[in-house]
């Protein structure tokens, strides 16, 4: 079922999604101060190509306070419009019995883009 689930997200969308938050990646990859914003978005686009039985998990990473700054500017510099529009992708799923599947995968992308940093997706592929 992850796999059809997969294939039929793709078709609507998730491709579209996920090579979004790659073209982000690749253009803050450009500078060095970018990088670690890189990496998050890197993790957010996977998890749109395979959002089906992947989990997003909290990670106990050495980086200690550094995640709380981190978290706000990327809240502040797109985090929230990326999670507002995965909520209202969401809901909208929502409103037909055949999107419950597909909003549920929206609003785990809407939890890991609003705070990305201190989590990890362990990918089901």
């Amino acid at each position: 079922m992850n796999f059809l689930g997969t294939i039929i997200w793709w078709i609507f969308g998730g491709l579209e999604a996920a090579f979004g938050y790659f073209a982000g990646s690749l253009a803050m990859a450009c500078t060095i101060v970018g990088l670690p914003v890189a990496w998050q978005t890197f993790k957010i686009g996977l998890l749109c190509l395979f959002p089906f039985g992947s989990k997003v998990r909290s990670t106990s990473s050495p980086t200690g306070c550094i995640r709380i700054p981190l978290n706000i500017i990327w809240l502040v510099c797109g985090g929230l419009f990326a999670w507002f529009m995965h909520v209202v992708f969401g809901l909208l799923l929502y409103i037909t019995i055949i999107g419950i599947p597909f909003g549920k995968q929206h609003f785990k992308l809407a939890k890991l883009s609003l705070a990305p940093f201190g989590k990890a997706v362990d990918l089901n592929i």
